[in-house]
């Protein structure tokens, strides 16, 4: 029988322990930071030399040059090409749902003038360079590179730079034609933490950029965190999660799979089922020992339920909602009659997955929305991935000889109260100005 945790909020303890289930804190080996901290310096001390030493000692990927590390656009394309037609279709279809989404994201500049005919507003513009960061090896996601590309994309940013590495050369051909349908404009087969130095700090052959977005390991997470105030960054993301909310009234075995769909990531992996039906949460558990043995990843997913996992009875669906405010959950799947009505009432949730007969997956590949999100309770306070990722924005002021004497006056009396004489002095001459006229 599956050890996973029963919680009910009748416990006197709920909240302590809801608590302790949820907590999450990075841990921060101290031989993770040290060779970070040396793959970094070396990188920004030696550039494309640091760069070649370490891609040759952790990839086993010998180069006389960085040159050699870059693909060229044709190979992106000849990786399209190659694809069986069932995944370049499935591979457009993603593209298209998430550049249509994406597009409704775009902010605009605009302004106005106020009644002394000063002007104000907002110039938006895309960030000049953007980074790529793609996990290779045993991991493959092209959808993580359509669901990065493509916001920075539709922004306009004109160059995205994709690090990605190629252990003893092996790359995956989906990779590369997501990054060609992404709109990637160079890909160098490197990664690690000297990637991320690489793209922060820039190298003779790799531009410095403004911002680097993707997932990665334990080095790369600590090189991002390190590199950020040189260059911005997306998230240090955790584990992913997923909290179900359910009413009683869907399949079990799609509950069960949508609890595996996030387990199977790997063992610190949350997936949680809140629900006032406690026989309901028997039927699933059922379910769940029943399906866990035909999973290809059954021990990561056992492992996860185990240790992070969790079936919780509420008195009502009014509990559930306030569960789900206090986890803030990276996925949210609201399994309920009324899933858009309970959705009007949660404040905290990276994606809010409404109704039966939508899994958390479609959002994953090919729903639209992005599938970067916050994780760890950081939903309280972040949001998804996109196209506002991408663009930086610039206040616009344009005082008029009116505006300038207008609020010159009132500038002035808060920069002495302040003590800052030469502000005072800088508004007033404005002031004296309009009054000479």
């Amino acid at each position: 029988m599956l050890d996973i945790r029963r919680l009910s909020t009748t416990q006197p303890d709920f909240w302590e322990a809801l608590r302790s289930l949820t907590a999450w804190e990075q841990e921060h080996e101290s031989r993770v930071e040290s060779a970070v901290s040396e793959i970094l310096s070396a990188v920004r001390r030696e550039g494309d030399a640091a760069v070649l030493r370490y891609t040759a000692r952790f990839d086993r990927l010998q180069a006389s040059s960085v040159a050699e590390l870059e693909l060229g656009p044709e190979r992106l394309r000849a990786a399209f090409d190659a694809l069986p037609a069932e995944q370049q279709q499935a591979l457009r279809f993603a593209a298209d749902r998430i550049r249509s989404y994406a597009e409704r994201q775009k902010a605009e500049s605009w302004s106005y003038r106020d009644d002394t005919g000063t002007l104000l507003g907002q110039k938006v513009q895309p960030l000049d360079r953007v980074g790529l960061y793609v996990p290779g090896g045993k991991a493959a996601y092209p959808s993580s590179v359509l669901m990065n590309a493509l916001p920075a994309t539709v922004a306009g940013v004109p160059e995205i730079i994709m690090v990605v590495p190629a252990p003893d050369g092996d790359l995956d051909p989906m990779v590369l034609a997501a990054a060609w349908l992404g709109g990637v404009t160079r890909v160098f087969t490197i990664g690690g933490a000297q990637a991320v130095g690489a793209l922060a700090y820039g190298t003779e052959s790799v531009p410095a950029v403004d911002k680097i977005v993707g997932p990665g390991n334990a080095y790369v997470a600590e090189a991002k965190r390190r590199v950020f105030g040189t260059v911005g960054i997306d998230m240090i993301a955790g584990p992913s999660e997923i909290l179900i909310v359910c009413d009683g009234q869907t399949d079990p075995d799609w509950i069960a799979m949508d609890l595996f769909s996030q387990a199977e990531h790997d063992e610190d992996a949350q997936a949680i089922l809140v629900c006032p039906e406690p026989l309901y949460l028997d039927q699933v558990q059922t379910s769940i020992e029943r399906l866990l043995p035909q999973m290809e990843r059954s021990e990561i997913i056992r492992t996860s339920l185990t240790r992070r996992g969790a079936l919780i009875c509420v008195r009502d669906l009014v509990e559930a909602e306030e569960i789900v405010n206090f986890v803030a959950p990276e996925h949210l799947e609201l399994s309920v009659a009324q899933p858009e009505k309970m959705a009007e009432r949660i404040r905290h949730a990276g994606a809010i997955f409404m109704g039966r007969h939508t899994a958390e997956v479609v959002g994953d590949y090919v729903a639209g929305p992005d599938h970067v999100l916050p994780t760890s309770r950081t939903a309280r306070f972040a949001s998804p991935l996109g196209v506002y990722d991408f663009q930086k924005r610039s206040s616009l002021i344009h005082c008029s000889p009116e505006g300038a004497a207008v609020l010159g006056r009132q500038a002035s009396v808060l920069a002495r109260a302040e003590g800052l004489t030469a502000h005072a002095r800088s508004a007033e001459y404005r002031v004296e100005d309009k009054q000479g006229e």
